[in-house]
Protein backbone atom coordinates (compact mmCIF):
# COMPACT_ATOMS: atom_id res chain seq x y z
CA UNK A 1 0.00 0.00 0.00
CA UNK A 2 1.40 3.41 -0.65
CA UNK A 3 1.77 5.50 2.52
CA UNK A 4 1.70 8.84 2.98
CA UNK A 5 5.23 10.67 1.91
CA UNK A 6 6.21 12.20 4.76
CA UNK A 7 5.65 11.07 8.74
CA UNK A 8 4.52 13.93 10.87
CA UNK A 9 7.49 13.36 13.09
CA UNK A 10 9.87 13.94 10.02
CA UNK A 11 7.49 17.05 8.79
CA UNK A 12 8.11 18.57 12.09
CA UNK A 13 11.50 17.89 12.17
CA UNK A 14 12.03 20.18 9.33
CA UNK A 15 10.18 23.62 9.30
CA UNK A 16 13.33 25.73 9.59
CA UNK A 17 11.78 28.90 10.14
CA UNK A 18 8.61 27.56 10.97
CA UNK A 19 9.71 25.97 14.58
CA UNK A 20 9.25 26.87 17.74
CA UNK A 21 11.47 27.14 20.36
CA UNK A 22 12.56 24.30 22.38
CA UNK A 23 11.22 23.43 25.64
CA UNK A 24 14.17 21.35 26.32
CA UNK A 25 16.54 21.71 29.93
CA UNK A 26 19.12 24.53 30.05
CA UNK A 27 22.18 23.30 28.01
CA UNK A 28 25.52 23.55 29.28
CA UNK A 29 27.19 27.00 28.94
CA UNK A 30 27.77 27.39 25.73
CA UNK A 31 31.94 27.07 25.03
CA UNK A 32 34.02 29.77 22.87
CA UNK A 33 33.67 29.73 19.29
CA UNK A 34 36.19 27.50 17.65
CA UNK A 35 37.83 26.74 14.17
CA UNK A 36 35.93 24.56 12.05
CA UNK A 37 37.90 21.59 10.61
CA UNK A 38 38.23 21.87 6.77
CA UNK A 39 39.30 19.20 4.54
CA UNK A 40 41.73 19.58 1.72
CA UNK A 41 41.26 22.35 -1.03
CA UNK A 42 39.93 20.30 -4.38
CA UNK A 43 39.86 21.45 -7.59
CA UNK A 44 35.69 21.86 -8.16
CA UNK A 45 33.58 22.99 -10.72
CA UNK A 46 30.27 21.75 -12.01
CA UNK A 47 31.80 20.32 -14.96
CA UNK A 48 33.80 18.01 -12.55
CA UNK A 49 30.99 17.56 -10.18
CA UNK A 50 29.16 16.08 -13.61
CA UNK A 51 31.65 13.88 -14.29
CA UNK A 52 31.91 12.13 -10.89
CA UNK A 53 28.27 11.63 -11.79
CA UNK A 54 28.98 9.74 -14.88
CA UNK A 55 31.37 7.82 -13.11
CA UNK A 56 29.32 6.83 -10.28
CA UNK A 57 26.67 5.89 -12.71
CA UNK A 58 29.17 3.32 -14.62
CA UNK A 59 29.80 1.02 -11.24
CA UNK A 60 27.14 -0.75 -9.20
CA UNK A 61 25.17 1.49 -6.59
CA UNK A 62 26.70 1.30 -3.08
CA UNK A 63 23.95 2.54 -0.14
CA UNK A 64 25.62 5.02 1.86
CA UNK A 65 27.30 4.59 4.78
CA UNK A 66 25.29 5.63 8.54
CA UNK A 67 27.92 5.38 10.98
CA UNK A 68 27.28 4.50 14.54
CA UNK A 69 23.12 3.29 14.03
CA UNK A 70 22.95 2.51 17.17
CA UNK A 71 23.36 5.68 18.81
CA UNK A 72 21.24 7.65 15.85
CA UNK A 73 18.59 5.20 16.63
CA UNK A 74 18.13 6.89 20.25
CA UNK A 75 18.03 10.47 18.93
CA UNK A 76 14.68 10.04 18.26
CA UNK A 77 11.90 12.88 17.88
CA UNK A 78 12.47 14.61 21.19
CA UNK A 79 16.02 14.31 21.40
CA UNK A 80 16.15 15.69 18.21
CA UNK A 81 14.21 19.00 19.13
CA UNK A 82 16.92 19.51 22.49
CA UNK A 83 19.50 19.63 19.29
CA UNK A 84 20.24 22.99 18.34
CA UNK A 85 22.73 24.71 16.46
CA UNK A 86 24.69 27.51 18.26
CA UNK A 87 24.38 31.10 16.41
CA UNK A 88 27.80 31.73 17.09
CA UNK A 89 29.25 29.11 15.06
CA UNK A 90 27.68 29.80 11.71
CA UNK A 91 29.19 29.28 9.03
CA UNK A 92 29.57 32.11 6.28
CA UNK A 93 30.07 31.20 2.52
CA UNK A 94 30.99 34.84 1.83
CA UNK A 95 28.01 37.01 3.48
CA UNK A 96 25.23 34.01 3.52
CA UNK A 97 24.94 32.43 6.56
CA UNK A 98 25.09 28.65 6.76
CA UNK A 99 23.64 26.47 9.82
CA UNK A 100 23.60 22.33 9.85
CA UNK A 101 20.55 19.61 10.97
CA UNK A 102 21.91 17.48 12.88
CA UNK A 103 21.89 13.77 12.46
CA UNK A 104 18.89 11.85 14.24
CA UNK A 105 16.42 8.54 14.11
CA UNK A 106 14.66 10.97 11.27
CA UNK A 107 17.38 11.87 9.47
CA UNK A 108 20.42 8.86 9.19
CA UNK A 109 22.12 9.45 6.08
CA UNK A 110 24.84 11.57 6.56
CA UNK A 111 25.65 14.54 3.88
CA UNK A 112 29.47 16.35 3.04
CA UNK A 113 28.73 20.03 2.86
CA UNK A 114 31.58 22.01 1.52
CA UNK A 115 32.27 25.74 0.26
CA UNK A 116 33.50 26.56 -2.54
CA UNK A 117 36.23 29.54 -2.86
CA UNK A 118 37.71 30.38 -6.40
CA UNK A 119 37.26 26.88 -7.97
CA UNK A 120 38.47 25.28 -4.59
CA UNK A 121 36.25 23.39 -2.68
CA UNK A 122 36.45 22.24 1.12
CA UNK A 123 34.56 19.96 2.90
CA UNK A 124 33.02 21.19 6.28
CA UNK A 125 33.62 18.32 9.23
CA UNK A 126 30.84 17.60 11.53
CA UNK A 127 32.32 18.64 15.21
CA UNK A 128 29.88 18.18 18.19
CA UNK A 129 30.38 22.23 19.16
CA UNK A 130 28.45 23.02 15.96
CA UNK A 131 25.77 22.47 18.53
CA UNK A 132 23.78 23.19 21.77
CA UNK A 133 22.54 19.25 23.56
CA UNK A 134 21.46 18.14 26.68
CA UNK A 135 24.09 16.73 29.03
CA UNK A 136 22.24 13.24 28.35
CA UNK A 137 21.42 13.35 24.79
CA UNK A 138 22.77 10.55 22.65
CA UNK A 139 24.18 12.82 19.68
CA UNK A 140 27.00 13.37 22.48
CA UNK A 141 28.17 9.84 21.94
CA UNK A 142 28.76 10.57 17.97
CA UNK A 143 32.23 10.86 16.56
CA UNK A 144 33.53 13.57 14.89
CA UNK A 145 33.54 13.18 11.25
CA UNK A 146 30.13 11.49 11.30
CA UNK A 147 28.28 13.96 8.72
CA UNK A 148 25.77 16.39 8.90
CA UNK A 149 21.99 15.74 8.07
CA UNK A 150 21.38 19.31 5.98
CA UNK A 151 21.74 22.70 5.94
CA UNK A 152 20.07 25.84 6.10
CA UNK A 153 20.82 29.79 4.72
CA UNK A 154 19.85 31.95 7.41
CA UNK A 155 18.40 35.53 7.05
CA UNK A 156 21.36 38.59 8.57
CA UNK A 157 20.13 38.20 11.97
CA UNK A 158 20.04 34.75 12.12
CA UNK A 159 16.91 34.36 13.39
CA UNK A 160 15.17 32.85 10.43
CA UNK A 161 16.48 31.06 7.62
CA UNK A 162 14.86 31.15 4.39
CA UNK A 163 15.97 27.67 2.26
CA UNK A 164 16.72 24.46 3.59
CA UNK A 165 17.84 20.89 2.46
CA UNK A 166 17.09 18.01 4.11
CA UNK A 167 16.52 14.22 3.88
CA UNK A 168 16.42 12.60 0.59
CA UNK A 169 16.46 15.31 -1.86
CA UNK A 170 14.21 17.92 -0.17
CA UNK A 171 14.27 21.51 -0.11
CA UNK A 172 11.97 24.14 0.15
CA UNK A 173 11.85 27.66 1.11
CA UNK A 174 10.06 30.21 3.51
CA UNK A 175 8.18 31.87 0.28
CA UNK A 176 7.28 35.60 -0.07
CA UNK A 177 5.59 35.55 3.25
CA UNK A 178 8.34 34.02 5.80
CA UNK A 179 6.56 30.50 5.41
CA UNK A 180 7.25 27.46 5.23
CA UNK A 181 5.22 25.13 3.02
CA UNK A 182 5.28 22.66 0.33
CA UNK A 183 8.70 20.99 -0.47
CA UNK A 184 10.76 20.61 -3.68
CA UNK A 185 12.83 17.76 -4.71
CA UNK A 186 15.54 17.11 -6.92
CA UNK A 187 13.93 13.87 -8.75
CA UNK A 188 11.21 11.26 -8.46
CA UNK A 189 11.42 8.08 -9.27
CA UNK A 190 8.49 5.64 -9.67
CA UNK A 191 6.20 7.92 -7.02
CA UNK A 192 2.73 6.32 -6.69
CA UNK A 193 3.07 2.90 -8.09
CA UNK A 194 2.81 -0.13 -6.21
CA UNK A 195 6.12 -1.01 -6.25
CA UNK A 196 8.45 0.87 -3.46
CA UNK A 197 8.99 4.31 -4.45
CA UNK A 198 12.59 5.00 -4.57
CA UNK A 199 13.94 8.38 -3.24
CA UNK A 200 17.38 9.28 -4.82
CA UNK A 201 20.07 11.10 -2.49
CA UNK A 202 21.75 14.31 -2.62
CA UNK A 203 25.03 12.97 -1.07
CA UNK A 204 27.00 15.90 -1.31
CA UNK A 205 26.95 20.10 -1.51
CA UNK A 206 28.87 22.58 -2.57
CA UNK A 207 27.97 26.15 -1.23
CA UNK A 208 29.47 28.94 -3.14
CA UNK A 209 28.81 32.87 -3.22
CA UNK A 210 28.89 33.93 -6.86
CA UNK A 211 31.78 36.32 -7.45
CA UNK A 212 29.37 37.90 -10.92
CA UNK A 213 26.25 39.00 -8.82
CA UNK A 214 24.18 36.31 -11.07
CA UNK A 215 22.36 35.24 -7.90
CA UNK A 216 22.46 35.62 -3.64
CA UNK A 217 24.34 31.69 -3.84
CA UNK A 218 25.53 29.24 -5.95
CA UNK A 219 24.42 25.59 -5.16
CA UNK A 220 25.66 21.95 -6.17
CA UNK A 221 24.85 18.58 -5.31
CA UNK A 222 25.94 15.74 -6.21
CA UNK A 223 22.64 12.78 -6.75
CA UNK A 224 22.88 9.44 -5.98
CA UNK A 225 20.32 6.26 -6.01
CA UNK A 226 20.14 2.67 -7.04
CA UNK A 227 18.86 3.55 -10.55
CA UNK A 228 20.43 7.21 -11.29
CA UNK A 229 23.40 9.51 -10.70
CA UNK A 230 23.17 13.23 -11.13
CA UNK A 231 24.89 16.64 -10.43
CA UNK A 232 22.92 19.58 -9.93
CA UNK A 233 23.63 23.00 -9.79
CA UNK A 234 21.22 25.79 -8.35
CA UNK A 235 21.73 29.53 -8.88
CA UNK A 236 18.89 31.31 -5.55
CA UNK A 237 17.91 34.35 -5.42
CA UNK A 238 16.58 34.95 -2.59
CA UNK A 239 14.25 38.12 -3.12
CA UNK A 240 13.01 40.80 -1.07
CA UNK A 241 10.02 40.01 1.22
CA UNK A 242 7.31 39.58 -0.57
CA UNK A 243 8.87 38.37 -3.20
CA UNK A 244 9.95 34.75 -3.25
CA UNK A 245 13.28 32.63 -3.90
CA UNK A 246 13.76 32.38 -7.88
CA UNK A 247 16.27 29.31 -8.71
CA UNK A 248 18.02 28.43 -11.79
CA UNK A 249 18.09 24.95 -11.35
CA UNK A 250 20.18 22.37 -14.00
CA UNK A 251 20.16 18.92 -13.72
CA UNK A 252 22.59 16.37 -15.61
CA UNK A 253 21.54 12.93 -15.04
CA UNK A 254 22.68 9.34 -15.64
CA UNK A 255 20.91 6.04 -15.86
CA UNK A 256 22.11 2.90 -13.86
CA UNK A 257 18.53 1.13 -14.82
CA UNK A 258 15.84 1.44 -16.32
CA UNK A 259 13.05 3.51 -14.73
CA UNK A 260 9.11 3.29 -15.37
CA UNK A 261 7.79 6.36 -14.06
CA UNK A 262 10.38 9.18 -14.24
CA UNK A 263 9.56 12.86 -12.19
CA UNK A 264 11.57 15.67 -13.07
CA UNK A 265 10.91 18.61 -10.98
CA UNK A 266 8.68 17.02 -8.57
CA UNK A 267 6.54 19.10 -6.20
CA UNK A 268 5.10 17.49 -2.64
CA UNK A 269 2.23 18.87 -0.77
CA UNK A 270 -0.73 18.52 1.60
CA UNK A 271 -4.24 19.12 0.86
CA UNK A 272 -6.23 17.59 3.43
CA UNK A 273 -10.25 19.62 2.64
CA UNK A 274 -10.84 23.14 1.38
CA UNK A 275 -14.56 24.67 0.24
CA UNK A 276 -14.32 21.70 -2.54
CA UNK A 277 -14.64 18.84 -0.24
CA UNK A 278 -15.53 20.14 3.46
CA UNK A 279 -17.71 17.19 4.22
CA UNK A 280 -14.41 15.07 4.44
CA UNK A 281 -13.07 16.84 8.04
CA UNK A 282 -14.79 17.51 11.20
CA UNK A 283 -12.11 20.05 12.04
CA UNK A 284 -13.37 23.45 13.21
CA UNK A 285 -11.06 25.58 10.54
CA UNK A 286 -12.83 26.19 7.37
CA UNK A 287 -9.96 24.70 4.83
CA UNK A 288 -6.56 23.11 5.55
CA UNK A 289 -3.81 22.73 2.72
CA UNK A 290 -0.67 23.86 1.54
CA UNK A 291 -2.16 24.26 -1.98
CA UNK A 292 -5.26 24.10 -3.50
CA UNK A 293 -4.65 23.31 -7.19
CA UNK A 294 -2.79 22.08 -9.70
CA UNK A 295 -2.27 24.78 -12.75
CA UNK A 296 -0.54 24.00 -16.05
CA UNK A 297 0.25 25.95 -19.08
CA UNK A 298 0.68 23.53 -21.89
CA UNK A 299 2.73 23.46 -25.26
CA UNK A 300 -0.67 24.97 -26.92
CA UNK A 301 -0.79 27.84 -24.45
CA UNK A 302 -3.65 26.46 -22.88
CA UNK A 303 -4.53 26.93 -19.39
CA UNK A 304 -5.60 24.36 -17.05
CA UNK A 305 -6.32 24.48 -13.46
CA UNK A 306 -7.36 21.62 -11.73
CA UNK A 307 -8.58 21.72 -8.14
CA UNK A 308 -7.32 19.48 -5.45
CA UNK A 309 -8.80 16.65 -4.20
CA UNK A 310 -8.74 14.07 -1.25
CA UNK A 311 -9.75 11.03 -3.36
CA UNK A 312 -10.95 7.50 -1.44
CA UNK A 313 -8.09 5.60 -3.02
CA UNK A 314 -4.98 6.81 -4.45
CA UNK A 315 -5.54 8.54 -8.18
CA UNK A 316 -2.82 9.18 -10.16
CA UNK A 317 -3.87 11.77 -13.50
CA UNK A 318 -1.87 12.28 -16.02
CA UNK A 319 -1.87 15.80 -19.07
CA UNK A 320 -0.51 15.27 -21.93
CA UNK A 321 1.46 17.98 -23.69
CA UNK A 322 4.71 19.06 -25.73
CA UNK A 323 7.54 20.86 -24.70
CA UNK A 324 4.78 22.45 -21.51
CA UNK A 325 5.52 26.22 -20.38
CA UNK A 326 5.12 25.94 -17.17
CA UNK A 327 2.76 23.84 -13.79
CA UNK A 328 3.07 24.27 -10.18
CA UNK A 329 1.42 23.59 -6.98
CA UNK A 330 -0.53 26.80 -6.25
CA UNK A 331 -2.32 28.42 -3.45
CA UNK A 332 -4.71 30.36 -4.91
CA UNK A 333 -7.00 31.66 -1.58
CA UNK A 334 -5.10 34.01 0.53
CA UNK A 335 -7.95 35.22 2.40
CA UNK A 336 -7.20 34.43 5.89
CA UNK A 337 -10.73 34.42 7.09
CA UNK A 338 -10.83 30.97 4.67
CA UNK A 339 -8.68 29.13 6.91
CA UNK A 340 -8.62 31.06 10.43
CA UNK A 341 -5.25 29.61 11.66
CA UNK A 342 -2.90 31.98 13.15
CA UNK A 343 -0.47 29.15 14.50
CA UNK A 344 0.24 28.22 10.75
CA UNK A 345 -0.73 30.35 8.33
CA UNK A 346 -2.19 28.35 5.98
CA UNK A 347 -2.99 31.21 3.76
CA UNK A 348 0.99 32.42 3.59
CA UNK A 349 2.26 29.40 2.12
CA UNK A 350 3.98 29.47 -1.07
CA UNK A 351 2.89 28.81 -4.50
CA UNK A 352 5.83 26.95 -6.46
CA UNK A 353 6.21 27.63 -10.14
CA UNK A 354 8.12 25.17 -12.74
CA UNK A 355 9.28 27.72 -15.82
CA UNK A 356 10.98 24.62 -18.51
CA UNK A 357 14.13 26.27 -20.37
CA UNK A 358 14.45 24.69 -23.54
CA UNK A 359 12.45 21.84 -25.17
CA UNK A 360 11.45 19.26 -22.56
CA UNK A 361 9.19 17.37 -25.55
CA UNK A 362 6.70 14.91 -25.10
CA UNK A 363 5.36 13.68 -21.66
CA UNK A 364 2.44 14.64 -19.00
CA UNK A 365 2.66 16.40 -16.39
CA UNK A 366 1.64 14.05 -13.66
CA UNK A 367 -0.36 14.14 -10.35
CA UNK A 368 -1.05 12.00 -7.71
CA UNK A 369 -3.41 12.28 -4.98
CA UNK A 370 -3.07 10.03 -1.63
CA UNK A 371 -6.17 10.07 0.89
CA UNK A 372 -5.51 11.83 4.26
CA UNK A 373 -7.36 11.99 7.31
CA UNK A 374 -4.64 14.95 8.93
CA UNK A 375 -2.66 17.71 8.25
CA UNK A 376 0.04 16.07 9.25
CA UNK A 377 0.92 13.91 6.02
CA UNK A 378 2.12 14.99 2.57
CA UNK A 379 -0.28 13.11 0.42
CA UNK A 380 0.37 15.25 -2.97
CA UNK A 381 2.79 15.17 -5.78
CA UNK A 382 3.30 16.66 -9.12
CA UNK A 383 5.83 16.12 -11.50
CA UNK A 384 6.94 16.21 -15.19
CA UNK A 385 6.76 12.58 -16.32
CA UNK A 386 8.89 12.17 -19.73
CA UNK A 387 7.82 9.92 -22.25
CA UNK A 388 10.91 8.53 -23.19
CA UNK A 389 11.98 6.03 -20.33
CA UNK A 390 14.83 6.41 -19.27
CA UNK A 391 17.38 3.35 -20.28
CA UNK A 392 20.37 1.72 -18.53
CA UNK A 393 23.73 3.79 -20.07
CA UNK A 394 21.49 6.81 -21.01
CA UNK A 395 21.62 10.49 -20.31
CA UNK A 396 19.54 13.43 -19.20
CA UNK A 397 19.56 17.13 -19.35
CA UNK A 398 16.68 19.35 -17.82
CA UNK A 399 16.99 22.85 -16.87
CA UNK A 400 13.91 24.91 -15.54
CA UNK A 401 13.40 27.70 -13.37
CA UNK A 402 11.68 27.03 -9.44
CA UNK A 403 9.83 30.19 -8.59
CA UNK A 404 8.27 30.26 -4.59
CA UNK A 405 5.81 33.05 -4.60
CA UNK A 406 2.60 34.06 -4.20
CA UNK A 407 0.77 33.35 -7.48
CA UNK A 408 2.48 32.04 -10.87
CA UNK A 409 4.50 34.88 -12.93
CA UNK A 410 2.89 34.21 -16.44
CA UNK A 411 0.43 36.76 -18.06
CA UNK A 412 -3.40 35.32 -17.58
CA UNK A 413 -5.61 37.40 -19.74
CA UNK A 414 -7.82 35.04 -18.74
CA UNK A 415 -10.49 34.57 -15.59
CA UNK A 416 -8.80 31.98 -13.37
CA UNK A 417 -10.71 29.71 -11.32
CA UNK A 418 -11.47 31.13 -7.50
CA UNK A 419 -13.74 28.22 -5.91
CA UNK A 420 -14.61 24.82 -6.66
CA UNK A 421 -17.91 23.36 -4.94
CA UNK A 422 -19.96 19.76 -5.39
CA UNK A 423 -23.20 19.05 -3.75
CA UNK A 424 -26.24 17.27 -4.27
CA UNK A 425 -28.03 17.56 -7.98
CA UNK A 426 -31.61 18.33 -8.56
CA UNK A 427 -33.05 21.80 -7.26
CA UNK A 428 -33.80 22.74 -3.29
CA UNK A 429 -37.14 21.68 -2.00
CA UNK A 430 -38.01 19.54 -4.80
CA UNK A 431 -37.29 16.03 -4.66
CA UNK A 432 -33.52 15.42 -5.02
CA UNK A 433 -32.76 13.04 -7.80
CA UNK A 434 -30.39 9.66 -7.57
CA UNK A 435 -26.91 9.53 -8.73
CA UNK A 436 -26.40 13.46 -9.59
CA UNK A 437 -24.12 15.47 -8.43
CA UNK A 438 -24.07 19.69 -8.86
CA UNK A 439 -20.91 21.60 -9.74
CA UNK A 440 -20.36 25.31 -9.06
CA UNK A 441 -17.32 26.81 -10.29
CA UNK A 442 -16.47 30.55 -10.06
CA UNK A 443 -14.20 32.37 -12.09
CA UNK A 444 -12.84 35.75 -11.84
CA UNK A 445 -10.46 38.52 -13.52
CA UNK A 446 -9.78 39.07 -17.30
CA UNK A 447 -12.44 40.74 -18.67
CA UNK A 448 -15.52 38.46 -17.38
CA UNK A 449 -16.29 40.90 -14.49
CA UNK A 450 -17.64 43.86 -17.12
CA UNK A 451 -19.93 41.41 -18.33
CA UNK A 452 -23.55 40.75 -18.12
CA UNK A 453 -26.05 38.21 -18.57
CA UNK A 454 -27.18 39.47 -21.29
CA UNK A 455 -23.44 39.58 -23.09
CA UNK A 456 -23.64 36.09 -24.22
CA UNK A 457 -21.36 34.18 -21.65
CA UNK A 458 -21.82 30.68 -22.40
CA UNK A 459 -20.88 27.41 -20.26
CA UNK A 460 -18.91 24.55 -22.01
CA UNK A 461 -19.03 21.45 -20.26
CA UNK A 462 -17.30 18.08 -21.51
CA UNK A 463 -17.72 14.74 -19.71
CA UNK A 464 -16.77 11.08 -20.46
CA UNK A 465 -18.81 8.35 -21.83
CA UNK A 466 -21.09 6.85 -19.23
CA UNK A 467 -21.65 10.60 -17.94
CA UNK A 468 -24.41 12.96 -18.14
CA UNK A 469 -24.92 16.65 -18.13
CA UNK A 470 -28.54 17.11 -16.85
CA UNK A 471 -28.02 20.73 -16.87
CA UNK A 472 -25.55 23.51 -17.43
CA UNK A 473 -25.64 26.93 -17.11
CA UNK A 474 -23.62 30.41 -16.33
CA UNK A 475 -24.25 33.43 -14.30
CA UNK A 476 -22.74 36.40 -12.86
CA UNK A 477 -22.20 36.18 -8.65
CA UNK A 478 -24.56 39.30 -7.45
CA UNK A 479 -22.67 41.83 -5.92
CA UNK A 480 -19.12 40.44 -7.30
CA UNK A 481 -17.25 40.61 -10.35
CA UNK A 482 -17.19 36.69 -10.81
CA UNK A 483 -19.51 34.32 -12.77
CA UNK A 484 -20.46 31.50 -11.44
CA UNK A 485 -20.36 27.97 -13.82
CA UNK A 486 -23.33 25.27 -12.77
CA UNK A 487 -23.65 22.39 -13.89
CA UNK A 488 -25.40 18.90 -12.76
CA UNK A 489 -24.33 15.47 -14.13
CA UNK A 490 -25.68 11.77 -13.88
CA UNK A 491 -23.03 8.85 -13.74
CA UNK A 492 -24.51 5.62 -12.75
CA UNK A 493 -21.74 2.79 -12.59
CA UNK A 494 -18.57 5.38 -13.29
CA UNK A 495 -16.14 4.81 -11.17
CA UNK A 496 -13.87 7.90 -11.91
CA UNK A 497 -15.09 10.44 -14.10
CA UNK A 498 -12.83 13.49 -15.43
CA UNK A 499 -14.76 16.76 -16.03
CA UNK A 500 -13.63 19.65 -17.89
CA UNK A 501 -15.28 23.20 -18.48
CA UNK A 502 -14.94 26.76 -19.20
CA UNK A 503 -16.96 30.00 -20.23
CA UNK A 504 -16.83 31.19 -23.75
CA UNK A 505 -18.62 34.45 -25.56
CA UNK A 506 -18.70 33.83 -29.46
CA UNK A 507 -16.21 31.10 -29.55
CA UNK A 508 -13.51 32.32 -27.97
CA UNK A 509 -12.40 31.23 -24.12
CA UNK A 510 -13.17 34.31 -21.35
CA UNK A 511 -12.00 31.62 -18.81
CA UNK A 512 -9.27 29.27 -18.12
CA UNK A 513 -9.71 25.63 -18.35
CA UNK A 514 -11.13 23.63 -15.63
CA UNK A 515 -10.76 20.21 -15.41
CA UNK A 516 -12.28 17.93 -12.05
CA UNK A 517 -13.10 14.63 -10.91
CA UNK A 518 -15.76 12.90 -9.17
CA UNK A 519 -15.83 9.36 -7.72
CA UNK A 520 -18.40 7.07 -6.96
CA UNK A 521 -18.56 7.33 -2.98
CA UNK A 522 -19.57 11.26 -4.04
CA UNK A 523 -22.48 10.19 -5.69
CA UNK A 524 -23.33 8.11 -2.68
CA UNK A 525 -23.36 10.93 -0.78
CA UNK A 526 -26.03 13.00 -2.64
CA UNK A 527 -28.43 9.87 -2.51
CA UNK A 528 -30.80 10.52 0.03
CA UNK A 529 -30.59 8.71 3.59
CA UNK A 530 -26.96 8.29 2.69
CA UNK A 531 -24.98 7.67 6.06
CA UNK A 532 -21.27 7.96 5.72
CA UNK A 533 -18.74 5.44 6.76
CA UNK A 534 -16.23 5.90 9.18
CA UNK A 535 -13.34 7.62 8.11
CA UNK A 536 -9.72 5.65 8.07
CA UNK A 537 -6.93 6.56 9.62
CA UNK A 538 -4.34 7.60 7.17
CA UNK A 539 -1.25 5.33 7.50
CA UNK A 540 1.89 6.50 8.56
CA UNK A 541 5.10 5.68 6.61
Amino acid sequence: MLAPLLSAPAALAQDGAGTTASTATAAPAAEPAFAPVLGQAQVFSFDVLTQRARDLARQPWQAPVVEQPDVLEKIDYDAHWKIRFRPEETVRVGDVPVQFFHLGTYFRTPVKISTVDDGKARQIQYDPRFFDMPADSPARQLTRGTGFAGFRLMDPDLKTDWISFLGASYFRTSGPFGQYGLSARGLAIDSGMSTPEEFPLFTEFYIEKPSDGRADVTLYALMDSPSVSGAYRMDISKGATGEGQVMQISSKLFFRNSVERLGIAPLTSMYWYSETNRVLAFDWRPEVHDADGLMMVMGNGEQIWRPLMNPPRVVTSSFATENPQGFGLIQRDRDFDNYEDDGVFYNKRASVWIQPQGDWGQGQVQLIEIPTDDEVYDNIVAFWNPAQKPQPGQEMDFSYTLSWVDQPPVAQPLAHTVATRIGAGGVPGLPRPDDELKIAIDFDGGQIGKLGQQDGVTPVVSVPDGVKVVQSYALPVVGTTRWRLIFDIAAPGIETADLRAYLEKDGQALTETWLGQVHPEQFARARPGYNPPDPQPAAAQ
